[in-house]
């Protein structure tokens, strides 16, 4: 039974001793962890740390794991006022929901749809998003600042495109000029890392792609833009150009490790061998495959072959073990299934993709990701003592498959607790939700949304109503 609670996680110095200790090698015991002014400084055998600090009171973490924070590979902060909207809609829905939703919000809703947006993933276990970039006219500052205030990592994408349908091709030099302002403005900033993005390959001439690609190669930033998501953008760009959407970024340059791409749900044998020959890294996100009728990304393919993943969440919902059993149920129905591979991956893959591998291909390799001394002190601790999880026999599978949210006693960023079961610790997380639900429905009501599948409530009503004129006929 958990006995401690927050009220020592946030001291300057502090060893933590958890049952179990999630290692990039594993889940380990009798292991423990110095947390100093936010970083892991120590990580080895209780019996080593506490020899090597007498002065320090270990805090027993007893059925208690410590593991990584999550890292969520492709988000949209943003819109999260119309995530409950396009259940059962086809593809593209971006043109029909998100970008005039996303026209409609102003400083205080975008400020408030995105901290609702980091407050959900923070419940889910991630420490860190990766907000691939929003359409809204306000500056993309007031989505920092919601990260910020809210407590969670967030590398901060600030789109780039310069074809513009209702205005015209932007100025090339506007644009660039536009990207270095954001590149510099949160250039070593403790939680908020600067990237630059495309919404997609169509939405930029190939000197725009080309040169904010290298922008971010230069400056030691991340590439986002969404490609091979659609099967319409795909036959698209073959009518256009004669190429599909990935073999122009790489005819164009723009493709290697500064690159994350969202999605790559439709690709050929070749485009795959580019991925790799580039090292570009890619984001997988099996739920939005699974509501939005896409292919399911070949995760597998991508881990035999080394290329670089992460998963995402791309604003389904923001939880992280639930993600988790998703990215590996999806690879088993779309390709295990058929090859008899009843592995799939296993467990450890999917839990290290949302960890490590994510925090490397989320350009922050060497900042989070993992317990590992130097790295920032982002991390979760899992109530072990709940039937789903007993007895264990392999605990990090037993994460992906049996693992529920609601385990999660406190998220830890940066040294810093920013939830305890599921609540902010310092600030009113009630407030919001009721400022946010009471905005929300303004701005989508406002919007020119459009959605072709009806609501469950329009469906049963219209069924009613036709059961109904049948019987008086």
């Amino acid at each position: 039974m958990t006995t401690f609670d927050h009220s020592r996680l946030g001291e300057d110095e502090l060893i933590l001793e958890p049952e179990w200790v999630l290692l990039p090698d594993g889940a380990t015991r009798q292991y423990a962890v110095l947390v100093r002014h936010g970083v892991f400084a120590e990580v080895g055998p209780r019996e080593v740390v506490r020899s090597r600090h007498p002065d320090l009171t270990p805090l027993a973490l007893d059925e208690t794991l410590l593991m990584p924070g999550l890292v969520d590979t492709h988000h949209h902060l943003t819109q999260s006022f119309g995530k409950a909207l396009v259940f059962g809609e086809p593809s593209e829905i971006f043109r029909r929901v998100w970008v005039p939703l996303e026209a409609g919000l102003d400083e205080e809703t975008a400020y408030l749809a995105a901290k609702l947006a980091a407050l959900e993933s923070l419940r889910g276990g991630f420490t860190t998003v990766c907000e691939a970039g929003t359409r809204m006219e306000p500056d993309v500052g007031v989505v920092a600042e919601a990260t910020v205030d809210a407590g969670i990592r967030c590398v901060l994408g600030m789109i780039c495109n310069d074809v513009r349908p209702d205005r015209g091709t932007e100025p090339h030099d506007t644009v660039l000029a536009r990207a270095q302002a954001h590149l510099d403005r949160w250039d070593g900033h403790d939680l908020v890392h600067p990237s630059l993005a495309v919404s997609i390959p169509e939405a930029a001439t190939a000197p725009t792609l080309t040169a904010v690609s290298e922008l971010c190669r230069s400056r030691g930033a991340v590439f986002q833009t969404h490609v091979n998501e659609h099967l319409a953008a795909v036959e698209r760009s073959l009518e256009r150009h004669g190429r599909r959407p990935l073999e122009i970024l790489s005819d164009e340059g723009v493709l290697g490790p500064q690159c994350l791409l969202a999605h790559v749900t439709l690709l050929t044998p070749t485009e795959i061998t580019l991925l790799r020959d580039s090292d570009t890294a890619v984001s997988y996100n099996p739920v939005a495959s699974s509501w939005k009728g896409n292919a399911i990304a070949a995760a597998l393919t991508f881990a035999a072959q080394g290329i670089r993943f992460g998963i995402g969440t791309d604003g389904t919902r923001g939880d992280g073990f639930r993600l988790m059993d998703a990215a590996e149920t999806a690879q088993r129905l779309a390709y295990g299934a058929q090859t008899g591979d009843s592995s799939s991956g296993g467990g450890w893959t999917w839990l290290d993709h949302a960890t490590t591998g994510g925090a490397a291909a989320a350009g922050l390799h060497g900042v989070t990701g993992s317990i590992t001394e130097g790295l920032a002190a982002d991390y979760l601790l899992v109530d072990l003592a709940v039937p789903e999880m007993l007895p264990s026999w392999d605990l990090e599978w037993e994460l992906v498959r049996l693992a529920n949210r609601d385990q999660i006693l406190a998220v830890v960023v940066g040294g810093r607790p920013r939830l305890w079961r599921g609540w902010p610790v310092d600030w009113d997380a009630r407030a919001l939700l009721e400022e946010a639900g009471r905005r929300a429905r303004k701005v989508v009501a406002d919007a020119p949304v459009h959605v072709v599948h009806p609501t469950a409530r329009e469906h049963r009503r219209a069924g009613h109503l036709q059961r109904r004129t049948k019987a008086l006929a």
